[in-house]
Order: structure tokens, then sequence, then C-alpha cells
């Protein structure tokens, strides 16, 4: 974890209510990111908030910070993995403007799951 928090290629950002951090997300540029390495481009490598706090518009300001800070550093798309599985959230990012646009196969011990790739245009 440390050696993610003093990449300078990742960005880290907490979400907060009445000093309890109840979510956050890990955005990665350039060669940090896990799939596609476009200078264009910005990978979500995780975006979580606590169950809790889930479906109260926490996930939606961490989202709407994504498109600020891709905005300002001039992506051109916004790219993500996300568990195959997940409707919530894949229902989440179809919501947001995100379109599938490919899979890849990740090992959970011995199990393979899928990812969806998901991408949104700027």
């Amino acid at each position: 974890m440390t050696s993610e928090l003093n990449d300078d290629n990742s960005e880290f950002y907490f979400a907060e209510n009445e000093n309890t951090i109840l979510g956050y997300l890990k955005l990665n540029f350039s060669k940090v990111q896990t799939e596609i390495k476009d200078e264009n481009s910005l990978e979500i490598e995780r975006i979580y908030i606590l169950k809790e706090f889930q479906g109260k518009k926490f996930g939606q300001i961490l989202f709407d910070k994504v498109i600020e800070l891709a905005k300002a550093k001039k992506k051109k798309f916004i790219w993500l993995g996300v568990w195959g599985e997940n409707r919530k959230a894949i229902n989440f990012y179809q919501k947001n403007g995100f379109v599938e646009f490919g899979k890849h196969i990740f090992k959970l011990g011995n199990d393979e799951q899928t990812d969806l790739l998901m991408k949104f245009n700027l």
C-alpha cells in the first residue's frame, strides 16, 4: 500500500462524512494503468463505498471528482474494470455513460473471474 500511495502516477481520494471515512477511489495514470497504458486515459482502479453508505450519493460524488480531474488533466477517456457479477456497480457505471469495450480474466485464488472493461469518453 505504501508504494501505491507514493507512486506519482496514482492518486487516492477519500469520501468523508462527519469525520468518518466512508469510501475512497484510486486513479491510475500513464504506465501504472493495469491494462491500457495510454497517456490520454485515466483508469479508475478502485472506487469503494462502505455498504452502509451505498445508495446515498457518495459514490456519485467520487465519480464526479473523477470527471473533474480527468478534464483538468486533459484526458480523452476514463476506463475501468468491474467484476462481471457486480450488477449494482455495472448499472452505476452505465447510468454515468460508461460502455463495455472488452473483458479480461483474473484469478481470485484458484477461481477465474471475469471483469468487464468499460470506458467513458470525455
